[in-house]
């Protein structure tokens, strides 16, 4: 069964005042599917990302999602069906003065009753969950501290580290290695992708770096203008494609802060 399914998706964020931020999409992504979005800024991967995790609500087209129409469901059932998702955003929303160990906990608020969620804020529920995500990510020594005390990169990978505490379906990634060095980015990706693979998780990234998109993902959908200008194999995405995606656009070179980058790592510890 598809996990995605896009027949003639359109999306506009202000209805009627504006092109559309998606336009005629057609896509389908299967269960377990590993995919990578890329396209120049503005090209529509947020929109498409939110999209998929009911966060936008197309004004053409028809979408389902584990084999469900969510429009057309009643508020309480797509709701559930938003349980099977995780997205994580480029920016995780996570309240500053929030230890890292409750933020990542956060990931098991939808199986908690209130009560419980009250109690881990004084007293974390599983700490040992919460670090052993962490670790997977070099962040197992932030478990206790205060999330404004972190840099960009750290409070991206710690998002990510929440998404690991779900059990989530699908997993929607925007832009997971913005503020990271290419080694931990690499690890990042790698990470992600062998924990969609050991439970059978549908994996749909965004990204900037092409060329690790190209490294570490089977598929390949480029973005622009908020249409599907290819959808490939990577063995069939050539350079003359990538140059046809970018053409016109300013791209600068990725710089990673030099604070995250960790003394070592090891990959080979990831799932």
């Amino acid at each position: 069964m598809a996990t995605f399914r896009l027949r003639g998706v359109t999306v506009r964020h202000l209805a009627g005042s504006r092109a559309p931020a998606l336009h005629a999409l057609d896509l389908t992504i299967g269960a377990g599917e590993q995919v990578a979005l890329i396209g120049p800024s503005g090209a529509g991967k947020t929109t498409l990302l939110a999209t998929l995790a009911c966060a936008h609500r197309p004004s053409e087209g028809a979408l389902e999602i584990l084999g469900q129409d969510p429009w057309n469901l009643s508020h309480d059932a797509r709701h559930r069906l938003r349980a099977h998702l995780f997205l994580a955003p480029q920016t995780p929303p996570l309240p500053a003065r929030q230890r890292v160990v409750t933020a990542v906990l956060a990931a098991r608020l939808p199986h908690w009753t209130l009560w419980q969620a009250l109690k881990s804020l004084v007293r974390p529920h599983d700490p040992d969950a919460a670090h052993a995500a962490l670790s997977r990510f070099s962040l197992g020594d932030k478990l206790y501290a205060r999330v404004d005390r972190l840099s960009g990169g750290e409070r991206q990978r710690c998002g990510l580290a929440r998404l690991l505490l779900s059990d989530a379906e699908a997993l929607l990634v925007d832009e997971p290695i913005s503020a990271l060095d290419p080694a931990l980015a690499r690890h990042t990706l790698a990470t992600l992708r062998q924990e969609a693979a050991q439970r059978n998780a549908t994996l749909v990234c965004s990204l900037h770096q092409v060329d690790l998109a190209r490294e570490q993902f089977a598929r390949l959908v480029g973005l622009r203008d908020g249409r599907i200008v290819f959808d490939a194999p990577r063995e069939q995405v050539t350079d003359t494609m990538i140059a046809d995606l970018y053409a016109n656009e300013n791209v600068e070179p990725h710089v990673a802060p030099p604070h995250d980058t960790p003394a070592q790592i090891a990959v080979g510890a990831c799932f």
